[in-house]
């Protein structure tokens, strides 16, 4: 079969990633989480104090000006290494390995903003535009089958209901509290809220806003079971790599 390339697209906390890296494990492929990119970005501005709570709306503001000239001056360097013992790649920001890091919440509430900024957004997706250039790779994210690769041979669209992906997250991150204290601070609704306030900003967005691109799939995973929805994948992945 000929190689191609695989646009994984969708909401947040649908699982995306985790059936991408999957995908491409079975299929030898290269995976690609550009969603961990936004996230080492929004990381990145964390640890610099780039963010400022507005104090009349409560919400962070991310100092701009600061962040863009970091990007120019390249201090932001984003590397993914392969994790030896789980076989998926971790992501690296600057040499230090940030896997755990991007995946907790005061990161997740504040990456869809750091994912509008034009700059930012011009710098990832050309990075994986030539991560993309010998085929034989899964990429996910929100934009990879309308803006990054809208040539790619197979394209999927993942969604699920708000509540479905808010428990999802609530689960992943109670499984990786580490303290009785961390799980007790975890709450539901707060992840509920931001699951939809990501979504809002995801699909409202001037640059590249979240959408399903014409020619893509969708798969609803709401109800499927990781084994159904793995099965979905390999079919889809066959017939378009004949």
């Amino acid at each position: 079969m000929k190689k191609i390339i695989i646009a994984i697209d969708g909401y947040s906390s649908c699982g995306k990633s985790t059936m991408a890296k999957d995908l491409a494990k079975t299929i030898g492929y290269v995976y690609v989480d550009t969603g961990a990119m936004y996230r080492a970005v929004t990381l990145y501005a964390l640890q610099n104090g780039m963010f400022k709570e507005d104090k009349v709306s409560g919400q962070s503001l991310i100092n701009e000006p600061e962040l863009k000239n970091a990007i120019h001056q390249g201090k932001i360097r984003i590397t993914f290494k392969v994790n030896q013992t789980t076989g998926a790649p971790d992501t690296y920001l600057n040499g230090q390995l940030v896997e755990s890091e991007i995946r907790q919440m005061e990161v997740s509430s504040r990456v869809s903003p750091i994912a509008a900024l034009p700059f930012v957004r011009e710098l990832l997706t050309e990075q994986q535009k030539a991560m993309g250039r010998e085929k034989g790779i899964v990429m996910d994210g929100r934009d990879i089958g309308t803006a990054v690769f809208p040539e790619a041979e197979l394209k999927i669209f993942v969604t699920a209901s708000a509540k479905v992906r808010a428990q999802r997250r609530y689960d992943e991150l109670l499984g990786k509290a580490k303290t009785r204290e961390e799980a007790e601070v975890l709450n539901f609704d707060d992840i509920l809220k931001n699951v939809e306030e990501r979504d809002y900003i995801d699909t409202h967005r001037e640059t590249a806003p979240l959408r399903q691109a014409e020619d893509a799939l969708v798969l609803d995973n709401s109800n499927l079971t990781k084994e159904e929805q793995k099965e979905w994948l390999i079919k889809r992945y066959e017939e378009s790599a004949r």
